[in-house]
């Protein structure tokens, strides 16, 4: 692990708070240091049972180490421990998060909005879908057969319809497939992901939106994965940069700052562009919403106890790193942009790849077929080199996805078993050598060339 500069930042911030309340009676709280060390050490020798997610060599799934400084806000908030469901329990750490969540907006081009963060993007796309079931009662809601299996699953929660739209062999929605749906006249909400899970693709927005004024329904942005990627649209291709354009003029949209953000898990964010939906919040409670008449969290918010801890966290980073398009974490996304396209030029030039066909990838993930006279004798070479891969410290990941999308001539109902790389790291970029070779290494074990 790399030199951890958390322990330090921690001490003389930890002083100033504990200074702040120093004027109150002393009091001990019963602690046995010797029992406490002793569990903390066993606690260190079962999470040495991890993959090294925290390494340029893990390039596997959605998984980004927060920022060093989010850590340390996060257990400097700890000693408080606030809650940010009600000002009561979360006075600084309340505000903490609107002024981060306004950051957030910024980024979309929304200045009047409703939004808050949440515990993960799953409740943040809950949150949005139960709004769009209420101002659209028994009304559809459409997604593409790529976008995350959330929408279906918590549709049935929320007692709504739910229902896929084909995409095109780039993993976007199909916009054909969703204008003859439309056509029915019972939808309500079109779900349009910005960075599928699988390999990234960014749905049409624009040509949803032009269908919008056609049809009238409610769209909804799950970019819990790209959503960070709309500061740096002069990085991305033609179609991703029109969608990311069109983004301010949605109903609502879900980011994860626990994936790009840098923020520990769990940090989701929901967004809404018509503040008055904060109506369909309104309940009652008997002891809470009474030291401020400013707003409360938990006011437009369906979870009630929320740890104030990932808002301070979230806080603290973008003091350090701005939400800004010139920025350093800008930059980063950049870094992570142009290793992906670096990967996807070496696996197109190596004749034991066979990459997406249709094109590079359009944000930072990138997915490959290991070539092969079948779908099925490519699957098992697949596993092979992901093993094999994992012998070498490197670490991919795996994706069952059409063959089509790398082979045109195979069957559209089969499926192939694919490598994947999320490389959302700032470091991947200088790492992407070392990731090449060891991936080439692996590859030569498994085919034997």
């Amino acid at each position: 692990m790399p030199a951890d500069p958390v322990p330090d930042l921690l001490a003389r911030a930890s002083q100033l708070l504990e200074d702040e309340f120093a004027s109150l009676p002393v009091f001990e709280s019963p602690t046995d240091p010797t029992a406490m060390a002793q569990v903390l050490e066993a606690t260190a020798q079962r999470l040495r049972d991890n993959y090294p997610y925290f390494h340029p060599l893990y390039a596997g799934q959605m998984l980004k180490p927060p920022h060093p400084v989010a850590r340390a806000a996060y257990a400097l908030a700890m000693k408080i421990n606030p809650n940010n469901h009600a000002r009561d329990g979360g006075r600084a750490s309340s505000e903490m998060e609107i002024e981060s969540v306004r950051h957030i907006a910024s980024m979309f081009g929304w200045t009047e909005f409703l939004g808050h963060l949440t515990s993960s993007g799953t409740i943040a796309n809950l949150e949005a879908l139960w709004v769009a079931g209420k101002l659209a009662p028994g009304k559809r809601i459409l997604a593409s057969e790529q976008a995350h299996y959330t929408h279906h699953r918590i549709s049935g929660v929320l007692q709504l319809n739910c229902d896929a739209i084909p995409t095109d062999n780039r993993g976007r929605m199909s916009v054909e497939a969703l204008e003859s749906e439309l056509r029915k006249g019972n939808v309500g909400t079109v779900v349009v992901t910005l960075g599928t899970t699988a390999l990234g693709a960014v749905d049409p927005l624009q040509e949803i939106l032009a269908l919008r004024q056609k049809y009238g329904f409610r769209i909804h942005v799950d970019s819990a994965y790209g959503g960070y990627f709309a500061l740096i649209p002069d990085a991305l291709d033609e179609p991703a940069r029109r969608a990311y354009a069109a983004i301010q003029n949605v109903d609502s949209i879900v980011i994860d700052p626990h994936k790009h953000g840098f923020q520990p898990y769990g940090c989701g964010c929901v967004l809404f562009r018509d503040p008055s939906v904060g109506r369909l919040y309104k309940h009652d409670s008997p002891y809470t919403y009474f030291t401020s008449k400013d707003l409360h969290l938990g006011e437009i918010s369906l979870e009630c106890s929320r740890a104030g801890a990932a808002a301070v966290a979230l806080w603290a980073t973008h003091q350090l790193l701005p939400l800004t398009p010139s920025g350093d974490f800008a930059h980063g996304l950049k870094q992570s942009r142009s290793a992906a396209l670096d990967l996807d030029q070496r696996l197109r030039a190596d004749s034991r790849f066979t990459p997406l066909a249709a094109g590079p990838p359009e944000l930072d993930i990138v997915v490959w077929m290991v070539k092969a006279q079948t779908p099925a004798r490519s699957s098992q070479l697949a596993q092979q080199v992901f093993d094999a891969c994992a012998d070498r410290d490197l670490h991919l990941a795996l994706v069952r996805l059409p063959a089509a999308w790398f082979a045109p001539e195979a069957s559209p109902s089969t499926a192939v078993l694919c490598l994947r790389s999320v490389l959302m790291k700032p470091e991947h970029q200088a790492w992407l050598p070392q990731i090449w070779d060891r991936l080439t290494a692996a590859t030569e074990a498994v085919l034997g060339t």
